[in-house]
């Protein structure tokens, strides 16, 4: 099997933005309000069936080819078209509302999910001065939170939250349960646990309303996912991997924290001078340049701004030319690098 090129699949959403994304992929937007795309997703949005599944450029739906050969493509006994990972490009032209997600625990309990929604970003680009907001500053009483949410308080929020500036290619972990935002003009590669479960604690920036905003839980069951402790900045220190200079070959744009739910890694290629990827599945987006993909099957010719999923099967592969290719995969496995 070879990998497979991807249509672009872009996300309506309540906030603003994806202009850069437009640019990355040298694609249009039908609306200055589509600043999502996800890419090699096998899952759907919430309560939107149809929105999310991603689809080859040959119009086969991806979820659907994965669950008919499970093994093939993530080389595991997986169901339901399951690979384990969800990545996603988000270009923020307003600030996302203050919100979090639950745990792999909660979300069983809850959920009936094996899956919780732990995330991270790389910073592809950003407004100068642009941060994110991230963690408590001090412990927070939990019905202090209760009514500054039920008064939608979003000054009090954002008071009481870390801000961070980021800048491209810095790598930023967010553990379920940690109540963030990302800021206007920051625009992220995402990759996450796969999953649409958010509890927004702040519904008023955005055309939810409170009902919409508990995983229909009701909110003294969905507050249980919430962290209310405050994160101290070496804690943040240690969910913040700050931007380095790299030369060619694999290496991770993520803190060691993020392994045990997915993996995002920077390849490489320069000269004579390669990237090898050991064989699982992946989302793959061509950050910059031109090469090709080698495997097991032969040459996949790339360019900058192509969106790929590689199969299992695809067995390991190699990134050469002249080019930056973002690979997101799942957790590793034991005996897989």
């Amino acid at each position: 099997m070879t990998p497979v090129r991807l249509q672009p699949n872009l996300v309506d959403h309540f906030y603003s933005g994806g202009a850069r994304i437009a640019a990355l992929r040298s694609i249009e937007t039908t609306s200055d309000h589509q600043p999502e795309e996800w890419i090699a997703a096998t899952v759907s949005r919430a309560g939107e069936p149809g929105v999310g599944p991603a689809r080859t450029t040959e119009g086969d739906v991806l979820c659907e080819l994965v669950a008919a050969d499970p093994q093939a493509w993530t080389g595991r006994n997986l169901t339901g078209g399951d690979t384990g990972v969800l990545m996603k490009l988000l270009d923020a032209g307003q600030r996302l509302p203050v919100h979090v997600h639950p745990d792999r625990a909660f979300a069983s309990h809850h959920l009936d999910c094996a899956y919780g929604k732990t995330e991270a970003w790389y910073v592809l680009d950003v407004d100068e001065g642009a941060a994110v907001h991230l963690g408590w500053t001090e412990d927070i009483d939990p019905g202090e939170l209760a009514r500054r949410r039920d008064g939608q308080d979003s000054d009090w929020m954002l008071d009481h939250l870390h801000r961070v500036e980021v800048r491209p290619g810095d790598g930023v972990l967010v553990p379920a349960g940690m109540p963030h935002t990302i800021g206007a003009g920051v625009f992220v590669a995402e990759v996450q646990e796969p999953t649409d479960f958010s509890i927004l604690l702040e519904w008023s920036v955005t055309t939810s309303g409170r009902e919409d905003s508990h995983l229909r839980l009701g909110f003294d069951v969905a507050m249980q996912a919430v962290n209310h402790h405050a994160s101290a900045t070496h804690e943040l220190d240690r969910l913040v991997l700050r931007a380095s200079d790299g030369g060619p070959g694999l290496r991770s744009v993520l803190p060691a924290e993020a392994d045990p739910f997915f993996r995002l890694d920077l390849a490489v290629a320069r000269d004579d001078a390669t990237a090898e990827i050991p064989a699982g599945f992946a989302a793959v987006v061509v950050l910059d340049g031109t090469g090709a993909l080698d495997s097991t099957d032969g040459p996949t010719p790339v360019t900058r701004g192509d969106v790929l999923a590689v199969p299992a099967a695809a067995g390991d592969w190699t990134v050469r030319g002249e080019a930056e290719l973002l690979v997101a995969r799942p957790a590793s496995t034991e005996g897989e690098a």
